[in-house]
Formats: structure tokens, C-alpha cells, sequence
């Protein structure tokens, strides 16, 4: 008697939402290809240690590290999975009018993101998921541009990853919770952080946190984890201050003092409050943007979140609301984590900035639905799991409303800026060079203001200034509309033809079709 194939499911990215989604898709029989840019599983959550680097503290005393290595061991020994580390997704390709079902992978294998002679590939598969995770926001200020200035998760990745130090002397500054575990990880890493500067003013953070309080039991653990931070950072007297942000960094060559200032709850200046720190490196971090190259890549529809104090009907599919003044783009996704595409699926924090745990129950969610068609499981154990983890799963965005309400980017911070602030790093381009290409309705318009200021057309097209720029122009040209020839689509900072950057010669060595060395066929017939 012959069984029927397993469904095939791709999942990119191994962070905490790809991970759970490889681990649920093996669980209902699927045949997994997992998918990282990095040597192991993780994310930046999970980021391992080499052992050789001999860290101070126990990884297996981090919170959840248990639980992270049950889950690697399980999916990456399990027969019906192949592990794909240092494997880059550097475009997607759509089926063809007509035909519905995930687009084909178009893989960079072996190989880290800047090497060179990595063999293409492409995977076919019968569901998608989508965990690929976001970065860094950080918004510009005059100085930003020099050598010491890092944002706050590569400052994290370094200390964690590769047991570095960016510097004896730290200010980490921005906005949100995260200031919190970076500062506690560059004090294992050696630091010594001069202070903690969250640009929120007390009263602002209170009010978001304090809202609907009895919520806050069903996130006991992030509560406990960011004690364990705060703790960190009382024994060594590192002092945390609200309503303060680094406005400058000055330095000849590199960074050697940072100007803080007083900020009212809109994020502007108060005059007087300005007062220099002599450093040799600065974190900064603004909350984080969303990595939606891939989706956008898929077709995959996004939802733009109301602001806090609107409108939030339809915030369970599509993600909670986001910061005050800079509504944020996210996939927009069902109860199943379906996208708008058939066959794909996104977890994590490309639905909504919530959090490890709330991108793992996302991600198990996504796993099982990409398995099993959405189709409800049978088993009554099963059923009852499942719904545990979408009550989690809202749990989160429940929480992700409740941090952007407390951590809002205050719409006054391009104050901060001056007519030489560079805001893309890559072309160099400064903030008056935008503002006189706003000034007129035809200059505004985004591909016309790239080509004529270069802004988002460097190395790392637009992936960190682009965002920055977007919102500029809507403060300084309006909701002015974008009129794209015909056949073009609507700009957007995400929307790029290749994902990932590929080398010339990668591109004309041409592919072949993944083989899939997890599979076992013996595994799908029997007599």
C-alpha cells in the first residue's frame, strides 16, 4: 500500500518563530527544509557562543536556553529535516498566471553572505513560511556616521556572538526594553556602560505600560527576564535615565564624546538640557523594522497599523498598532498565519514586533498550518495545543500594542537634525539635500527623489536609511501620491528585485534543484 508524499514546507529563517515552525511541521508529518543565513540555529535571541570564547556565565542559565536546545536538537536530527545554514533566499520567483502555490526559492548555499563561488540552487516546496525577522531601527542625528556609533543589536550580536566589546566606555540610548538586555550584554562582554538613556519620558512609559494592567500576568516571563537585566545593571551602578536620547556624537575620526539632552514627550529639545559624555563607542536603537523584502517578493499583502488611540479593528490578523507619528507596515497575516499569497505563511516579527515567545507560538501556529493545508487537527491533545498557542500568540500582540504605546518615536525628532545631518550613510546623502527635494510635488516623488539625492542607492540599497527617508518625505511633502509609470508597482524601501545581494559571476554559473538529503523515501511507502 502506498502512503502519500508528505507536504513539503520551506521555512526561512531558524530564529525562534522559524525553529518552532520547522518543529510543528515535523510534528504533522511534513518534510521540512529550514532555512539560515547564519552557522546555527537561533536568531538574534538565541545567538550561541562559540566555546572557545569561554563566557562568564552559563548559556544554559540564559532565560529559555533549556528549551532552545531541546527544540535545536529535536528539529535538526529529526530524518525528515535538511538544515541549510549559511544559505542566503536571494530572490523568490512566482508562479505563473494561472498556476497557485508558494513561489521557488532561489538559494546562495555554503557559504557566508560576502563570500564568493557559492553555489545557486532553487527549492520548490508546497508551503512557505516566512520568519526572516527584522532589524535595527535607528534614526539619524548629527554624528551618527562615525566609526564607534553602532546600533544597539550589532553592538548585542558582537558581545554575544563573538565575546567582543565595542568599547571600555558605552552609552546605550534610544527607545524600548531591548536597551536593557544590550546593556547587560556589553557589561558580560567587559564594557563599562556609562548609562542607559531611554528617549521616552516617564510619564509617557508609564501610561503605556500601566494601561489594562491585570494583561501583564499572562507576561510574568518577560518580567522576570527584564529583572534579571535591571539587576545587571544596579550592581554594576549603571544609571538608567528617561526622557533623554543622544542628540550628537562628536569625534575626530571616530566617536569621542556623545551630546544627551532632555527631550519632552514629543521627542523635542529642551533648551538647557544639553550636556557631553565622553565616550568611545555609542548603541543606539529606535525599536526595529521589519524585514519585508521576501514577502514583498512573494506578493504578499501588508497591513499598516493604526496609531495608538485609533482605530485598532483588525489589529488581531494584522499586528498591533505602531508608533506614534511612523504607522509601521507589517505582513498581514489570518488566525492561521496565512498571508494573501496561497501557500505562504509569515511568523514572527514581520507580522508585528512582539517578542521571542509570542514569535514562537506564531511560528508553531504557521508550521502547522503550512503541514497540514489549515486543516484542524483530528487528535483532541492536538486541538487543545493548538489553541494554547494562538491564546499565546494574542497574549503577544496584545503585548507589542502595549510596548508601542510606551515606547512611541515622538514625531519632533527631526529637530535633532541639521541641513549636514547625512541620513544614507552609504551615498552620504544629508538631510538638506531631502528637504529641497521634497519642496516640489515632481522632486518628491520616492524614485525621483532617489535618483536626484542617491538615498537608498549604496551597498545596502536602502535597507536603513530607506525607511528614515519614507517617513521624511510624508512629514515634509505630505501624503503626497506616488504616481508610478504603468507596470510599476508603488515604491517602497522593501520592494527589490533580489533579496540578498549576489555576485556577478553567482548569477551567470546558473542552478540546479535543491536535493533534499533529509528525506528519506523508504519513509513514505510501505507494503
Amino acid at each position: 500500500m502506498t502512503m502519500p508524499a508528505a507536504r513539503r514546507v520551506a521555512v526561512v529563517g531558524a530564529g525562534p518563530a522559524g525553529l518552532s515552525a520547522a518543529q510543528a511541521a515535523l510534528a504533522a508529518g511534513a518534510r521540512v527544509t529550514l532555512i539560515d543565513a547564519a552557522e546555527e540555529p537561533g536568531g538574534q535571541y538565541h545567538r550561541t557562543v562559540p566555546e572557545a570564547y569561554a563566557p562568564r556565565r552559563p548559556w544554559h542559565l540564559q532565560h529559555g536556553w533549556r528549551a532552545f536546545e531541546h527544540r535545536r536538537r529535536r528539529v535538526l536530527a529529526h530524518p525528515r529535516c535538511t538544515w541549510l545554514p549559511r544559505t542566503s533566499v536571494w530572490a523568490l520567483e512566482r508562479p505563473r498566471p494561472g498556476h497557485e502555490g508558494p513561489p521557488r526559492l532561489h538559494l546562495l548555499c555554503s557559504g557566508p553572505a560576502d563570500g564568493a563561488g557559492r553555489p545557486r540552487r532553487t527549492l520548490d516546496a508546497d508551503a512557505l513560511v516566512l520568519a526572516v525577522g527584522a532589524h535595527d531601527r535607528v534614526l539619524p542625528f548629527p554624528g551618527w556616521e562615525l566609526p564607534g556609533v553602532f546600533t544597539a543589536g550589532a553592538a548585542q550580536a558582537l558581545a554575544k556572538g563573538e565575546r567582543v566589546a565595542v568599547g571600555e566606555r558605552v552609552v546605550v540610548a534610544g527607545s524600548g526594553p531591548f536597551l536593557l538586555p544590550v546593556a547587560a550584554s556589553l557589561l558580560d562582554a567587559g564594557s563599562r556602560v556609562r548609562e542607559v538613556l531611554e528617549a521616552n519620558t516617564a510619564a509617557t512609559t508609564a501610561r503605556g505600560w500601566g494601561r489594562r494592567p491585570w494583561e501583564l500576568v499572562a507576561q510574568a516571563g518577560k518580567a522576570v527576564e527584564l529583572a534579571g537585566h535591571a539587576a545587571a545593571l544596579a550592581r554594576h551602578r549603571v544609571p538608567y535615565r528617561t526622557g533623554r536620547a543622544v542628540v550628537e556624537a562628536r569625534g575626530d575620526g571616530r566617536v569621542e564624546e556623545v551630546v544627551t539632552a532632555r527631550l519632552r514627550a514629543d521627542w523635542s529639545v529642551l533648551d538647557g538640557t544639553r550636556r557631553t559624555v565622553a565616550v568611545d563607542a555609542v548603541c543606539v536603537g529606535h525599536g526595529f523594522s521589519p524585514q519585508l523584502e521576501l514577502p514583498l517578493a512573494a506578493g504578499c499583502a501588508l497591513g499598516e497599523r493604526p496609531e495608538p488611540g485609533g482605530d485598532t479593528a483588525g489589529a488581531r490578523e494584522s499586528g498591533p498598532p505602531g508608533p506614534r507619528g511612523a504607522p509601521g507596515a507589517f505582513v498581514h497575516v489570518d488566525a492561521q498565519q496565512r498571508t494573501s499569497v496561497p501557500g505562504v505563511f509569515a511568523a514572527g516579527e514581520i507580522t508585528g514586533i512582539a517578542g521571542a515567545t509570542a514569535a514562537r507560538a506564531e511560528g508553531a501556529v504557521a508550521g502547522w498550518s503550512a503541514a497540514t493545508g489549515g486543516s484542524a487537527p483530528r487528535d483532541p491533545g492536538a486541538r487543545r495545543a493548538l489553541r494554547a498557542l494562538r491564546q499565546s500568540r494574542d497574549q503577544g500582540r496584545a503585548f507589542a500594542e502595549r510596548l508601542a504605546r510606551a515606547h512611541p518615536v515622538g514625531a519632533a525628532w527631526p529637530g535633532w537634525l541639521r541641513p549636514q545631518t547625512v541620513v544614507c550613510r552609504c551615498e552620504e546623502t544629508d538631510y538638506g539635500s531631502l528637504c529641497a527635494a521634497f519642496a516640489t510635488e515632481a522632486g518628491a516623488a520616492p524614485r525621483v527623489a532617489k535618483l536626484n539625492t542617491r538615498a537608498g542607492l549604496g551597498p545596502c540599497q536602502g535597507r536603513i536609511c530607506g525607511p528614515t527617508v519614507a517617513e521624511l518625505r510624508r512629514r515634509l511633502a505630505g501624503d503626497t501620491p506616488d504616481r508610478p509609470a504603468e507596470g510599476l508597482p508603488a515604491a517602497d524601501p522593501h520592494r527589490r528585485p533580489l533579496a540578498q545581494p549576489i555576485r556577478l559571476g553567482e548569477l551567470a554559473a546558473g542552478s540546479a534543484p535543491l536535493t533534499d538529503a533529509g528525506h528519506r523515501p523508504e519513509e513514505e511507502s510501505s507494503s
